[in-house]
């Protein structure tokens, strides 16, 4: 039974769907085309508020390797698929699974500590 939650990923699935759909809605790929500063402006306030969510979600969902993979695997193609360009699906999905990664590390060491 233990090893059939570590695959399970109900909540990374829904998790992931809901981030790729907020930065599609609130940043879509056509504002990277719009005025840079805007953009940037607009870009900044989006990125912090999505990190903030991710890092909630981090504090309340302890994720493997593979959940941690299967999330960002599904919120890069859904930004792909969107048409954003490949560098900046890249980057916004390795540091979303890097503020996972560094959130589950640290709660990991706080629990050993106690």
């Amino acid at each position: 039974m233990t090893m059939l939650k570590w695959f399970d990923s109900k909540e990374v699935d829904k998790f992931a769907d809901w981030l790729a759909s907020e930065i599609i809605k609130r940043y879509p790929p056509t504002g990277l085309d719009t005025d840079p500063k805007k953009a940037t402006q607009r870009l900044q306030k989006v990125h912090q508020s999505l990190i903030f969510r991710v890092e909630a979600f981090a504090r309340e969902n302890k994720l493997n390797i593979y959940k941690r993979a299967r999330l960002g695997n599904r919120v890069k193609w859904a930004m792909r698929d969107a048409g954003y360009p490949l560098p900046f699906s890249e980057s916004f999905t390795h540091e979303v699974v890097t503020v996972i990664s560094i959130i589950n590390a640290r709660e990991k060491e706080t629990q050993q500590k106690r």
